[in-house]
């Protein structure tokens, strides 16, 4: 063998190896005319610069060389063809040569790469030139392909197209060579049968080389006899195939009835393609005691097909035949089970016929029956009887894993990293620059579900030039149909795009007569609706339950809040509406079938069955529904929403579930969903839906439905009209939970005063509006008004209601609650006790009102500073709400975390942030993060953790609140400030003064301009800040903000009030620090004084008070 190499500029061959050559590169390229392409002679003369062919020799020079390799070969001048004896060897070892190169260039003379502005369509060019290139044609390029480790393809200006691997697809589409050949498999694994078809239409110059070009491939050597004629060629060749296949079955199996060849684009699988193989594997000298079974289940186009090419390929020496029958409907598997017995030698008319041929082959056989998707048909008619033989069966439907119990598969996505190499592969970019677009694919990945055929339908998308991969998922946003419909041009699925798997489904249902099949469409139309996500069934049963109490009721009395008998009539057949007990028997029927037919999957849940659906199924059971169809859709699963809130509880231990439905069901325009029914029908849907956010503290999204609502009906939402007082009615309390009292407040009061002008003193309604107006004056900081207006509510009440009448004890609770506010605390105490007496002889000790009764009154009890008795209290109401609750239930997570706050205050610090830590882990999973419930968890655990010693856990955790707040919260809202309040008091207690300081005043800022001077919160806010400048050393600053603070209090709170005598306390320190210590005495002496008439000797606040002032009188 010689080399070529440049030398001192000019062309030369190396000596002739026999053997350890140096490194090389070699060529392949196509012939020209004979007197263009440069000869051994002309390369020994010297005389070869001015020919065609000296182009390729240049190039291949120069690409060797920036490889780094000094040689390289190319066959028309490194052999001698002049010797016909150097011409024998050097093409019975050609295939030696080229495998033995470190690197293979292909130069395609009929492909351009020339630069083009517009890079898509100059690639989609040379792509087109690539698949029509003479090169594939060429018979001895065949080799030169398979050869090599290493293969690189040029354009004729040099410029790289790509390798062996990053052109795989395109290469095995062209070629029909399998991907597993093409990364190296050993060729001798390979029938005859299979080899000869790569070169089937491949030609050469010289006809007798179509048959010597194969020598390589079958790993022969003969002697070249030119001019014996191609047929003489293949017949010396062939019988060398034979001689060599005696002892070694070179040929493979004897029968191969597989429809198509394998995909190049597979990937991933290996686990369950080697499990597949163990499962059929038949043992070669024992009986077999039983036909060899595997069932693939799964969502359509997750390539339950492509596995069983997979497995046929890899398993295909292993079998004496491999047959392969379309099941998907009878016609089609008679046609192929008598199309095999033929192949046998059989001829039959029937499927039976051929199963007994099967049945009594003794051959290893391997039958594949694809696409068993109808559930209503028996498949165990297509398994041949007896014990011989393996089957692989593939159906969408779970119940066919019966025909194999003990060997199985539920197919679901590909793992990440096989999806993404799909993705990549599909879109055609190279493997070396795939950790480039790691996050893009992952992006892609996450949106269509990991669904196989999706992931090459995008990446065909991006592939042909549609779009680049970053951009995909804001076009599938905005064109979803488009890209789930879209067809790749090549490998193409058998159902051609993603919607079309599903669509199959549907067919089934549709061509069915049955009530189960009718009623699987109908919830079809309902889960389209809500989220992908699993939806607990319990819902349908608790609609029914709701629809029972609306049938028998009135519809003259109904305001817009209201459901109808309209409303029940839009509820689905298959609820059983007219039985009188809850029958689920449609229902478990209508979602067992979807099931089946892999549209739907069930899950079990505590309290039942669960559904769910992979997220491009459920876009395409939404986009198959034309307009009006969705609005039908829409207005029932509305109904069965609405209806099924009759049950608070039930939403409430299943919220983590049932948010994200509501929010799906939402996405809805407000016009749009007006346009799908009458007001009547539909306005109820929204508000009772509205009500459920607000139930959920979904605050901001309530906020927007509501701004969206007022604007589409035209109505303004700060003056309420009478026949929508309802939804002023959820606008207030809307607006409550967003920080704006002020507007709360005067919307309510316009809402009571019509009540009170149109209804009389006691009506449930008028109190109703008194009560929640009482609270929004509260939270504005109008506690003497609020105070004022329930304590009339509840006189009413007293009148009116029995003493144990249920609203009566919900007044007087939230009376005693704004005790607790206003620093009323012995009368707080007073009013719980009575309300908790009264409920513990009505009520079982487990009934939610008790418990929340006592709840709070153990919360007023540490506030009173009888803190043991707060424990006592509250330590049974966690320990009855942790047995009959879910440890998720928020009813409990309250109940801890007010346990914990009052072992906070009984000094026991370690369990308090155990049973903290224990919440707040818990909410991480059931709430999302930006939950109000979840937030103030964390708040309330960073205290703790502040008030042992963890400062710099608590102010960790405080910052990520504050960080989620900001994005969540207007800056004004209450919760976002007392958040920022915290964070400031860790910041401080950390030695952060300066931050504190700045924090504070930003908050103290703010509400100045949306809080009363007299607001709790308010001067809370500036004491916290005065505080801070005196740490800071501003000792004068903090002397005015507290001289300010404590003459406001003089005037809205008794001298009594813990908060008012905290102040003074504050203030007196703050005097001493400014050397005005006489002022800080006279303070104290006042503070003292009612402290000995309020508190007992030994309480720590006012052995506190008095040891300051001792030591302060020391001063004077």
């Amino acid at each position: 063998m010689r080399l070529l190499h440049f030398q001192s500029g000019n062309l030369s061959l190396t000596e002739d190896y026999t053997e350890h050559a140096p490194p090389y590169a070699i060529l392949s390229h196509t012939w020209g005319n004979d007197t263009e392409e440069i000869t051994f002679d002309d390369l020994r003369a010297g005389t070869y610069t001015d020919k065609i062919g000296y182009r390729k020799i240049k190039f291949c020079s120069e690409q060797a060389a920036r490889d780094g390799f000094q040689y390289f070969w190319v066959d028309t001048c490194c052999i001698n063809k002049t010797n016909l004896l150097e011409l024998s060897e050097a093409i019975n070892s050609m295939f030696r040569w080229y495998q033995d190169a470190a690197r293979c260039y292909v130069y395609l003379s009929d492909v351009s790469k020339a630069c083009n502005a517009d890079e898509s369509f100059s690639r989609s060019i040379w792509k087109s030139e690539f698949r029509h290139s003479k090169w594939f044609t060429r018979a001895w390029t065949l080799q030169e392909l398979i050869a090599p480790k290493s293969v690189e393809f040029f354009s004729r200006e040099g410029e790289r197209l790509g390798d062996k691997e990053s052109l795989e697809s395109s290469l095995h589409e062209i070629t029909r060579i399998s991907v597993e050949v093409l990364r190296g498999k050993p060729l001798i694994e390979l029938s005859v049968e299979e080899r000869m078809l790569w070169a089937a239409k491949r030609t050469a110059k010289r006809k007798e080389d179509e048959a010597y070009s194969l020598l390589g491939i079958f790993g022969l050597h003969m002697p070249l006899i030119y001019g014996e004629g191609r047929e003489n060629a293949f017949v010396r060749l062939k019988r060398e195939i034979d001689e060599r296949s005696r002892g070694t079955n070179i040929h493979g199996n004897v029968h191969w009835m597989i429809p198509r060849a394998i995909n190049s684009l597979f990937t991933g699988r290996s686990d369950l393609l080697s499990r597949i193989q163990k499962a059929l594997e038949i043992e070669p000298i024992s009986l077999p005691q039983r036909q060899k079974r595997f069932v693939i289940t799964g969502l359509g186009g997750q390539g339950k097909s492509e596995i069983c090419l997979q497995v046929a390929s890899l398993m295909k020496q292993k079998f004496w035949g491999i047959f392969w029958v379309d099941v998907n409907k009878p016609s089609s598997a008679e046609r192929d089970f008598v199309v095999n017995a033929k192949l046998l030698g059989h001829a039959v008319e029937s499927v039976l016929e051929a199963l007994q041929i099967l049945a009594t082959t003794y051959q290893k056989w391997l039958l594949i029956l694809d696409n068993a998707d109808d559930p209503d048909f028996d498949y165990q008619v297509y398994f041949p009887p007896g014990n011989h033989g393996a089957v692989l069966m593939t159906s969408r439907i779970a119940e066919c894993r019966r025909y194999s119990p003990d060997a199985f598969e539920a197919l679901e996505g590909l793992e990440d990293r096989d999806s993404k190499e799909l993705l990549l592969k599909a879109a055609e970019i190279g493997p070396r620059l795939w950790p480039a677009y790691h996050n893009q694919a992952k992006e892609v990945i996450n949106l269509l579900g990991s669904h196989t055929l999706a992931l090459i339908q995008a990446g065909a998308y991006v592939s042909q030039g549609h779009c680049q991969l970053n951009q995909y998922p804001k076009v599938y946003q905005r064109q979803r149909q488009r890209l789930l419909k879209h067809r790749p041009k090549q490998a193409q699925s058998r159902y051609c795009d993603v919607y079309a798997t599903f669509e199959a489904s549907a067919a089934v249902l549709e061509q069915s007569q049955s009530e189960s099949a009718s009623d699987a469409l109908r919830l079809l139309e309902i889960l389209s609706m809500l989220s992908s996500s699993v939806l607990p069934c319990q819902i349908f049963k608790e609609a029914w339950k709701g629809c029972k109490e609306i049938s028998q009721a009135s519809d003259e009395s109904r305001g817009v809040n209201d459901f109808s008998r309209d409303h029940v009539s839009q509820l689905p057949s298959f609820m059983g509406l007219e039985e009188d007990e809850w029958d689920p028997f449609r229902l478990t029927e209508a979602s067992s079938l979807l099931a089946s037919l892999s549209l739907a999957t069930r899950h079990d849940l505590d309290n039942g069955l669960g559904l769910s659906m992979h997220p491009l199924a459920h876009a395409w059971a939404q986009d198959r529904l034309d307009s009006e169809c969705q609005g039908v859709a829409w207005i029932t699963t509305g109904c069965v929403l609405g209806f099924s809130r009759a049950n608070t509880h039930m939403w409430q231990t299943q919220e983590r579930h049932l948010l994200s439905q509501i929010q799906t069901y939402l996405e809805v325009k407000i016009s749009r969903m007006l346009s799908f029914g009458s007001k009547a029908m539909v306005i109820p849907i929204i508000l009772k839906c509205g009500w459920t956010l607000l139930d959920m503290r979904q605050d901001s999204r309530l906020s927007h439905l509501l701004d969206d609502i007022f604007a589409e009906l035209r109505m303004k939402p700060e003056e309420p009209l009478e026949d929508f007082f309802p939804l002023y009615d959820l606008q207030a309390r809307s607006l409550l939970n967003i920080g704006k009292s002020k507007m709360a407040v005067a919307l309510l009061e316009k809402l009571v005063k019509v009540r009170e002008a149109t209804l009389v003193k006691d009506h449930p309604d008028l109190l109703a509006s008194q009560h929640i107006l009482a609270d929004a004056y509260n939270l504005n900081g109008q506690v003497k008004d609020g105070l004022e207006l329930l304590e009339q509510v509840v006189k009413i009440q007293d009148v009116t209601l029995a003493k144990d009448h249920p609203d009566l004890l919900d007044s007087r609770h939230l009376l005693a609650w704004f005790y607790h506010t206003n620093g009323q605390t012995k009368e707080a105490v007073a009013v719980l006790e009575q309300v908790v007496q009264i409920r513990r002889t009505t009520l079982a000790e487990t009934h939610s009102q008790l418990l929340g009764s006592q709840h709070d009154l153990a919360l007023v009890y540490e506030a009173d500073r009888q803190v043991k008795k707060a424990v006592a209290l509250l330590e049974p109401v966690v320990q009855v709400r942790t047995t009959i609750l879910a440890e998720t239930h928020p009813q409990r997570l309250a109940s801890q975390q007010a346990l914990a706050i009052v072992y906070l205050a009984n000094h026991q610090v370690e369990e308090a942030i155990k049973l903290l830590e224990q919440v707040v882990e818990i909410e991480a999973i059931t709430l999302a993060e930006t939950h109000p419930s979840r937030l103030n968890s964390q708040h309330t655990l960073a205290n703790a953790y502040k008030a042992n010693g963890q400062v710099a856990e608590a102010v960790k955790l405080l910052e990520q609140v504050v960080e989620i707040e900001a994005t969540t919260l207007a800056e004004t809202h209450p919760s976002r400030l007392v958040s920022q309040h915290a964070l400031a008091n860790a910041y401080k207690a950390d030695g952060q003064v300066a931050e504190a300081v700045k924090l504070l005043e930003q908050v103290v800022k703010i509400e100045a301009t949306t809080l009363a001077e007299t607001h709790p919160s308010r001067l809370n806010s500036q004491h916290a800040l005065a505080k801070a400048y005196k740490a800071d050393g501003q000792v004068a600053e903090a002397v005015k903000l507290l001289e300010q603070v404590v003459k406001i209090e003089a005037i809205t709170l008794a001298e009594t009030h813990p908060t008012r005598l905290t102040s003074q306390y504050t203030l007196a320190r703050a005097y001493k620090a400014n050397r005005q210590v006489a002022e800080a005495v006279k303070l104290l002496e006042q503070v003292v004084k009612i402290e000995r008439i309020i508190l007992p000797a030994g309480d720590r606040n006012r052995v506190l008070s008095e040891k300051t002032l001792a030591y302060y009188l020391t001063l004077l």
